[in-house]
């Protein structure tokens, strides 16, 4: 016969196999995700090595070094305007990725959402098949549609639009359009996703209230799906800003990202230091665009 003493007991040792069992991959996710991190962020705060590597000696100078720089003679300090440089670029093609893939990818997953439910694996299966393909092969595939004798200025001199070829490769632009070419598909299936659980009559409702389409998309359509548009822009900025193989391709070795300076400080400059704070802030980065895009998924499930 059970007491009021052992039912007590019961549950707190639930808990405790519960923590038990789950203990081998609490480790695991410890030492193999969280250990690598811990170890970069701890490089960051280290001296420079006399020729690769730190000495253990703590120091400011790698994140000093991410912002500003001193003069070699007079020791005077000032911005790093090439370190500047490069987070705007950054910054500002992730953002503009972020903007055209959701331009293409809202038409897309609209048209998917509205096919014959018969029809929809086909459509999605079409969107995923990039991802079966390696992205160095992807990359290529791109730079072979834009370079100089590529399929775009071949086509274009072909029909007389064009005198000479147009020279996007190594330029901000191909890197911009690689990226959006590999990250379109992170947009459309969040958006698809949200879109299939949109309720149509709304719709219906809005023009019989008179409203325009603009009206209806801009006060129905786009506020109702705005977990997916959220959760696609997160899922094509994040990596747009840490991207390495898009930039390192199309954009030459002059068109660095964040990601490129990150290899270049680990490799030929071997700053270990810098390339660790630069590691870290774009892990902050990420961190914060998580945060966010959690706080904005619970105001719409608070809401709804």
């Amino acid at each position: 016969m059970s007491t009021p003493e052992t039912k007590r007991k019961a549950p707190r040792s639930k808990g405790v196999n519960g923590w038990l069992l789950s203990a081998p991959a609490l480790i695991l996710l410890l030492v193999a995700a969280s250990g690598p991190l811990l170890i970069v962020a701890f490089y960051s705060v280290l001296e420079k090595g006399d020729y690769s590597g730190v000495r253990w000696v703590l120091s400011g100078e790698g994140w000093f070094r991410v912002l500003f720089e001193k003069d070699i003679f007079d020791q005077t300090i000032s911005l790093a305007d090439a370190n500047l440089s490069i987070f705007w670029r950054s910054i500002k093609l992730s953002v503009a990725t972020t903007i055209i893939t959701f331009g293409f990818g809202l038409p897309t997953a609209w048209f998917i959402a509205t096919r014959p439910a018969k029809s929809r694996a086909f459509w999605l299966f079409l969107i995923t098949i990039p991802f079966w393909t390696n992205l160095l092969i992807r990359t290529f595939a791109i730079m072979e549609v834009i370079r100089n004798q590529g399929i775009l200025n071949t086509f274009l001199i072909h029909f007389g639009l064009i005198s000479e070829p147009i020279q996007i490769l190594y330029t901000d632009t191909a890197v911009l359009i690689g990226m959006t070419y590999v990250y379109l598909p992170l947009m459309v299936l969040p958006l698809y996703a949200a879109i299939d659980r949109f309720d149509f009559r709304l719709i219906e409702a809005g023009y019989d209230l008179y409203a325009s389409r603009w009206q209806v998309l801009r006060g129905v359509i786009l506020p109702i799906i705005k977990p997916g548009i959220v959760a696609g822009s997160i899922l094509v900025f994040i990596p747009s800003l840490g991207a390495y193989v898009t930039p390192r391709v199309l954009g030459g070795g002059k068109n660095m990202m964040i990601g490129n300076f990150i290899e270049l400080q680990f490799g030929q400059g071997q700053n270990w230091p810098l390339g660790a704070a630069l590691s870290t802030l774009l892990l902050l980065v990420v961190l914060v665009s998580l945060i966010v895009y959690t706080r904005a998924s619970s105001k719409d499930n608070s809401n709804g």
